[in-house]
């Protein structure tokens, strides 16, 4: 029996990771370089330890740039296409429907606290959620399984209660070391990525009906 539902943020509840990489690849363009998606996908659901976009043009190919200007163009590049986006669909019915059914709910994230509870806050979501854990919380971010565990802990469910509704291969690993079923809904970019862990997969939540999803026995594929 699913007794609660535990979810990534950056491309999950709302796509912030196409914008982001559009506003990468546009700033490197600039600088006559090709930033392609499977060096970005590098950093996907996860930390900028592999690949840090912000720093790859002037730590490893030695272009003059300014840090704080080029972050800054990013940012507001970033800002600018977030203005158009909106929470991806099926994600309000979801919570709703788990409120009404009593389920537990959760938000386990390898972006910062405060970026996470900011854009919660301006979706007006933040209420749905009594736990949330992020970057600020754990030792090692996703693919590592840290994040679930402590979410887990704190809805006091076990792993094979919950179910994980992820956007990227990194976190569909992450919750597969957690002993989670793993419900992948991709958007443009990591739609495009290859995932190597058992996970169900759908475009987005409106193709599974919320009753299907805590009453039937979950299917997964690799």
């Amino acid at each position: 029996m699913i007794k609660a539902l535990v979810f990534d943020f950056d491309g999950t509840i709302i796509d912030t990771e196409t914008a982001w990489y559009i506003a990468f690849r546009d700033a490197y363009k600039e600088h006559g370089v090709d930033l392609t998606l499977e060096m970005y996908s590098q950093c996907i659901g996860t930390s900028l330890k592999t690949f840090n976009p912000y720093e790859y043009l002037i730590t490893d190919l030695n272009l003059p740039i300014d840090r704080e200007a080029f972050r800054e163009s990013v940012q507001l590049q970033h800002a600018a296409l977030m203005n158009k986006e909106k929470v991806r669909p099926g994600i309000q019915n979801y919570l709703d429907e788990a409120r009404k059914a009593g389920l537990k709910l959760a938000v386990a994230s390898s972006s910062k606290r405060e970026w996470v509870e900011q854009h919660l806050e301006q979706l007006k979501l933040k209420d749905y959620f009594e736990v949330i854990r992020t970057a600020d919380d754990v030792a090692n971010v996703k693919p590592d399984p840290e994040l679930y565990n402590q979410a887990l802990e704190a809805l006091g469910v076990t792993a094979d209660e919950a179910v994980a509704i992820e956007d990227s291969p990194n976190g569909t690993r992450a919750a597969a070391a957690a002993g989670m079923h793993c419900v992948v809904i991709s958007n443009t970019i990591t739609g495009t990525l290859e995932f190597d862990m058992p996970h169900q997969r759908l475009s987005c939540l409106t193709d599974l009906a919320f009753n299907d999803l805590i009453s039937k026995p979950l299917v997964t594929t690799v």
